[in-house]
Formats: C-alpha cells, sequence, structure tokens
C-alpha cells in the first residue's frame, strides 16, 4: 500500500473516531424530544453548521466539481441551484414549519389536515426519499475508500453504513447536531487547503483556459475505463490501445482522427503520451473555450434539461426530509429563519471552493475525462498537483477525510429523519418512543446499505438530482400550499403528492436502472432528457392536481383551518406555537 494510501487511510479512521467522539461527550439522550428534535434547545448557529454539514453531501463534495471538469461553466447550476433552494426554503417554509410544532413531515400533515391517510403516504414518501437519498451517499464513501486504498468499493459503503447506523442509534438528534457542525468545518478545512496550494501553482504555470484548444496530458499516461463509454477526440491523437474499441479486440498503437467518435468497452487500458489531447466523453465541451460558454456541448435539449434542472434545486431542498427536520430543532420560527440566513452563508463559501477544484481537475487531472470517474477529481488532485510524496499524501489524506466527513455527516442526519418517521408511523407504540429509536434506526438503515453495494454508475451530484426532482414534486408542493392557502384538502394532498411521486419516481427509476434504454425514443430525444430531468413536468402537475382535486373536494377543509394557519404565521410573543408530541412518547 502507498504513502498517500496509509495515511489518507489513517485519517479517515481518525476523521470516524473523533466524530463518534464529539457524539458521546454530548451523548445524554434519554426523551423522545432529545432523539428526534435535540430538544428544540440548539442554538440558531450552532444549527447552521449542523445544516450545512448534513446538506453538503457526496454530491457536493465530489460530485459538482466532476461536473465542473466535465461540462464547464453548465455544471454551476448545480452549485447554485443547492444555494438557493435555502433562499426559497427561508422565505416559504422555515418559520411556519417551526411553529407547527411537529416532529416530522407525516406530523406537519396530521396538524395541518388531520388525515390519517394522508400521513401514511407521506411516509412512504420520507422512506422513498431518504433510502434514494442515502444511495449515493454510502456509494461515495465506497467510492474514496476503493480509489485511495485500491480495495473494492463495497468495503467502504459497508463500514459508512455500519457507522452511520451505530451513530444515529445511539445518540439520536442531540449527538448527529454537534458532530455534523464539526464536519462542516472539516469539509470546508479540506477543501481550502488543496484550493489554496493549488491556485498558488496554477498561476505559476500561466495556465489560461482562453484558448481554442482541448486540455492536454501533462506526462504520460494509463487509464484504464470501468464503465462503456463513448469518447470524442478533438483532435488527432496517437493512443496505445490493450483491450476493445468500437467492438473490436485492439493490442497497440492506432490513431484517432480528428472529431472522430469511438465506443470503449470496459476493461480496456488508454495509453497516452504527454502533450496529447485528452478525448472527453461524448457531449461534453471538446475545447477549453467553449468550456467556458454555456451550451456548447452536442447533447440535445440543453436547455430544457437545464430549466428541469433549475426547478428541481430551487423547490426541491424544502423537500427534503433531513433538511425541514432540522427546523424543528430550533426553538422558535425566529430562530430557524436565522439558521437559514446564516446557512446560505456558509454553503456559499463552499461551493466557491469546490467550484475551484473542478477548474483545477481540468488542468490536473484530465484524465478523468478518459475514464469518465470524474466523481474522484477531488480526491485525485492533491498528488496531481504536488505528488506523492510526503507533502501530497498527507493533503490527499485531508481531502480523503473530508470526503467521509461529508458522506457520514448527510448519511446520519438522512437517517436521523427516516427513524424518526419509521418509529413514530410504522413500528407499533410499545415501550416508548426512545426505545424504539434505535430499533427503527437498524431497520431503516440496512436496505439501503445493503443496495448501496451494487454500484449505479451515475455521477453523484446527477444522483441526488434526480432526488431533489421526487422531493419537489411532492413536499414542496404539500408544504407551500399547506402553509400559505387555507383551500388545501386532505384527499387534494393526497392526489398531488401521489402524481407528483410517481411522475418523478418514476422516471428516476428508469434513469437509474437504465431501462429507457428500452423505451420507444430516440437516444438523446426530449422523452429521455426529461426521464434524467423529470421536474419541469412533475413539479407543475402535483400543484395543478392538489390545487384542482381540493377545489372539487372543498366541503372537506378542515374547520380549524384558519386557527391552524394562524398558528403558523402569528409570531411566537403571542404564544400560539405549541408542541405535538409530549416526552412520554
Amino acid at each position: 500500500m502507498s504513502l498517500t494510501a496509509i495515511i489518507s487511510l489513517v485519517a479517515i479512521v481518525l476523521v470516524a473516531v473523533a466524530s463518534a467522539v464529539i457524539g458521546s461527550v454530548v451523548h445524554r439522550t434519554r426523551l423522545t424530544s432529545d432523539f428526534l428534535v435535540a430538544s428544540r434547545s440548539v442554538p440558531s448557529r450552532l444549527n447552521a453548521g449542523a445544516i450545512s454539514g448534513e446538506y453538503l453531501s457526496a454530491a457536493s463534495f465530489l460530485g459538482i466539481a466532476g461536473l465542473i471538469l466535465v461540462q464547464g461553466v453548465d455544471a454551476l447550476w448545480y452549485a447554485v441551484g443547492y444555494t438557493a433552494g435555502y433562499l426559497f426554503l427561508l422565505l416559504l417554509v422555515a418559520a411556519p414549519l417551526r411553529r407547527s410544532g411537529a416532529y416530522t413531515v407525516p406530523d406537519f400533515t396530521d396538524a395541518r389536515l388531520a388525515s390519517p391517510p394522508l400521513r401514511r403516504v407521506c411516509t412512504a414518501v420520507v422512506i422513498l426519499i431518504c433510502w434514494l437519498y442515502l444511495l449515493p451517499q454510502i456509494q461515495g464513501a465506497g467510492l474514496t475508500l476503493g480509489i485511495i486504498t485500491g480495495l473494492p468499493d463495497w468495503i467502504g459503503s459497508a463500514a459508512a453504513g455500519v457507522i452511520v447506523v451505530a451513530t444515529v442509534a445511539l445518540g439520536g438528534m442531540r449527538s448527529v447536531t454537534f458532530v455534523q457542525a464539526f464536519q462542516y468545518w472539516f469539509k470546508l478545512t479540506a477543501l481550502t487547503v488543496p484550493v489554496i496550494i493549488g491556485l498558488a501553482v496554477w498561476f505559476g504555470d500561466s495556465h489560461t483556459f482562453a484558448r481554442d484548444e482541448p486540455p492536454e496530458f501533462r506526462e504520460p499516461t494509463t487509464v484504464s475505463v470501468e464503465t462503456p463509454v463513448t469518447l470524442e477526440a478533438p483532435r488527432s491523437v496517437d493512443v496505445t490501445v490493450r483491450g476493445t474499441v468500437d467492438g473490436q479486440p485492439v493490442d497497440g498503437p492506432v490513431s484517432w482522427t480528428a472529431g472522430s467518435a469511438h465506443r470503449v468497452a470496459t476493461g480496456t487500458e488508454l495509453s497516452f503520451a504527454a502533450g496529447e489531447p485528452v478525448p472527453v466523453t461524448s457531449g461534453a465541451p471538446t475545447d477549453d473555450e467553449s468550456w467556458l460558454r454555456p451550451f456548447t456541448g452536442s447533447e440535445q435539449h440543453q436547455l430544457l434539461a437545464t430549466y428541469s434542472l433549475i426547478l428541481a434545486t430551487f423547490l426541491g431542498t424544502m423537500g427534503l426530509p433531513h433538511v425541514l427536520g432540522r427546523f424543528y430543532t430550533n426553538s422558535d420560527g425566529r430562530a430557524a429563519r436565522r439558521s437559514a440566513v446564516v446557512v446560505l452563508a456558509m454553503l456559499g463559501s463552499f461551493y466557491v471552493l469546490v467550484t475551484l477544484m473542478g477548474v483545477l481537475s481540468r488542468v490536473y487531472t484530465p484524465q478523468l475525462l478518459v475514464t469518465g470517474r470524474t466523481d474522484a477529481a477531488v480526491l485525485l488532485l492533491p498528488t496531481a498537483i504536488l505528488g506523492s510524496g510526503l507533502v501530497g499524501s498527507l493533503v490527499a489524506g485531508l481531502v480523503a477525510a473530508g470526503a467521509w466527513a461529508a458522506f457520514l455527516s448527510t448519511a446520519s442526519g438522512l437517517l436521523v429523519s427516516l427513524a424518526s418517521v419509521v418509529s413514530t408511523d410504522v413500528l407499533p407504540g410499545k415501550g416508548g418512543l426512545a426505545r424504539r429509536f434505535p430499533v427503527a434506526t437498524v431497520l431503516a438503515g440496512l436496505p439501503p446499505t445493503v443496495v448501496a453495494l451494487v454500484p449505479t454508475g451515475l455521477n453523484f451530484a446527477e444522483a441526488v438530482v434526480l432526488v431533489f426532482a421526487v422531493a419537489a414534486s411532492t413536499f414542496c408542493p404539500l408544504l407551500v400550499l399547506g402553509i400559505w392557502w387555507r383551500g388545501l384538502t386532505d384527499v387534494g394532498a393526497i392526489a398531488g403528492v401521489v402524481v407528483g411521486g410517481v411522475t418523478s419516481a418514476g422516471a428516476v427509476t428508469a434513469a437509474i436502472s437504465g431501462l429507457q434504454a428500452y423505451l420507444p425514443v430516440a437516444t438523446g430525444g426530449w422523452v429521455e432528457v426529461l426521464l434524467y430531468r423529470p421536474a419541469i413536468v412533475s413539479v407543475p402537475l402535483a400543484f395543478l392536481t392538489m390545487v384542482a382535486v381540493s377545489g372539487i373536494t372543498r366541503t372537506r377543509r378542515p374547520a380549524d383551518a384558519g386557527q391552524v394557519l394562524l398558528r403558523l404565521h402569528a409570531p411566537e410573543r403571542l404564544g400560539l406555537m405549541r408542541d405535538r408530541l409530549d416526552d412520554r412518547g
């Protein structure tokens, strides 16, 4: 095992141990409110750190930099959308949601519409969203361990799953809050150090992107293609191939002409000399100048995909159960708003660093454009810049540990939300909720851990956007209309959640499983685009369904709807806010 692998492995173990120690030091979990909402006593700044820690996931730490490496400025919408989502949450949801006194999303719907069927539907949606979101987190842990040690990815995925389940089961929300706040600052540090070093080296190299040239290999490079990929050669390139290209076995040097595209099979090794132009995956910008301009790739319907991406990320945040659960921990609505404002600043700082990592990766790790494993850009960048000596290995270890902090913090928040719903709405109500919570954690965390052992092949940021589409199509309409429109009925809410959920989740299933290949549509057509970006259809459809069905069933409007809305919007000093679940469980 190399020096880099040893140091990175030690760093990962240390950050896991530090997280466990912090969680155990503040472990005073005895009551129901301790497990679910940390007794609603988390200060605004600490809560903002915890929110940022759990929100900045594998998609943010690894995925966005990888997308920027490939797509250039088009990928900036991911960072913008993830951050802007908190602005919409701040304006529309944060304070009223806290004033509802709820512990979970299903509990809020019960407070607003008092409908057991709606509560059951929302419970199912929470489980679906959390499981879909947990998959890329656990797989990201496996990828990180595999990249730095060469071990199979499933070992890291299994280890991460066990650590997260144990942490949440023992401590609940109270312990996880302090751990996630620590992990945010650790992640920020893990990106700041390599960015400062990388920019210093880059400016010394005098590299510019204002050129009509593709990136070049800085040294002789051999890459192994791990997933089937179609490569486009922007210029003539000489490559030594050992494997299968365009369906034919090749063992020796070949020349790819400018503008040609070649299908490279899994397991194929490609060797390039220093100074050779880097082939890029099909549809991506081929030269640095076009990489800096929007919509310059060859993929079809890019504008449609971008609009749908914006809608999913802007509105999906307010539908994520683990994000909403954080605002239940504030003492009141004003504290919830303050937390959201601080989060905006924290997220902005983080995404600036991630963007710079993607830019530096274009220069120092261009071989990832060939392999298609662009999620590894952040992990490989330190040694690509500094070499594999002691300094480069130390920085690489810091980044690897930061990546694991990202996975653990987000997975912990998701599992808290998932276990909260399972313990209150799925398991029998015997023995007290505080006793059911650890059991619910194990039951909720086991399925996604097992499924995560099988790779999906999706970029982490792409996978998370699919989850955002489901959240934006279900809980976003439910919360916005439930908080701001007294005309919402339980039947309308159920219809909207089901329609939005089936539409978006069906598209997600087709995209992840590869079923779109069997649909009677042309490759790259607008139907295929909407399978990966369903929000532009599913979100308006969910809103319209809720409004239309609520209008038809207006006789089912709760008699106390006006009183409930008054409690959601009235200032705290009037004393109308109350909790819905006492400490007896």
